[in-house]
């Protein structure tokens, strides 16, 4: 009887072509950023693209890759260089009421990436799934974090500052709409393989083995 041996597979470390994606997608977000900065005269926070890109990398490039990329722009912009909202970069920025938002980013990049991870994982890419992963992520981890940050530093009640942030809120969900559009499209059209190099699993192999016998079935 032909036996069908299984091959497990793993993906370890980074190659080239994984740093090439993580930097395109820190440009990416930087661009996203510098683009569009709509201040409002209530809020010191100002309505920009930077959230669609923070969605966009771990959603199209996983947890570890999309929250690489988010890291490399905080890092280049907290460096000095004029990334963040109104042209702002350097330390400094920490210190203002947007404070939060901008830690909040590398939470919800692994929130995205880890969720969606899981979910293409077990099958494909679900726009709505994918719509419902933005929105925790995108939405309510960084509103979680970044609202009351932003009443600490401002003095202000949690409250007022959320009452404040609600005309972000129709912006950020169709970001998460266009983001979930994207990423079902590309695993559509051209998944990106996963991160790292493909190694065998020599531990789930020897564990199917076991729990196979002496022989596979056949497939």
């Amino acid at each position: 009887m032909p036996t069908t041996v299984t091959t497990h597979v793993r993906y370890r470390g980074l190659t080239s072509r994984d740093l090439a994606l993580v930097a395109v997608f820190a440009a990416l977000i930087a661009a996203l950023s510098i683009t569009v900065a709509i201040p409002i005269p209530f809020s010191p926070v100002p309505i920009t693209l930077q959230t669609l890109g923070v969605m966009l990398a771990p959603s199209l490039l996983g947890w570890k890759r999309g929250s690489l990329a988010v890291v490399t722009f905080l890092a280049l912009g907290l460096a000095g260089l004029p990334l963040f909202a109104g042209g702002r970069g350097g330390l400094a920025v920490l210190a203002g009421p947007s404070a939060g938002f901008i830690v909040s980013w590398v939470f919800a990049a692994l929130v995205i990436g880890l969720l969606t991870d899981l979910m293409v994982r077990k099958g494909k890419y679900s726009f709505w799934q994918g719509l419902v992963i933005n929105a925790l992520g995108g939405i309510v981890v960084i509103y979680a974090i970044g609202v009351p940050w932003m009443a600490l530093v401002l003095g202000d009640a949690v409250l007022a500052s959320l009452l404040s942030m609600a005309v972000f809120l129709p912006g950020d969900i169709v970001k998460a709409v266009v983001t979930a559009a994207i990423a079902a499209a590309v695993f559509r059209a051209y998944p990106i393989p996963p991160a790292g190099r493909p190694v065998a699993d020599e531990s789930a192999d020897a564990a199917a083995e076991a729990a196979g016998g002496p022989e596979e079935k056949n497939a």
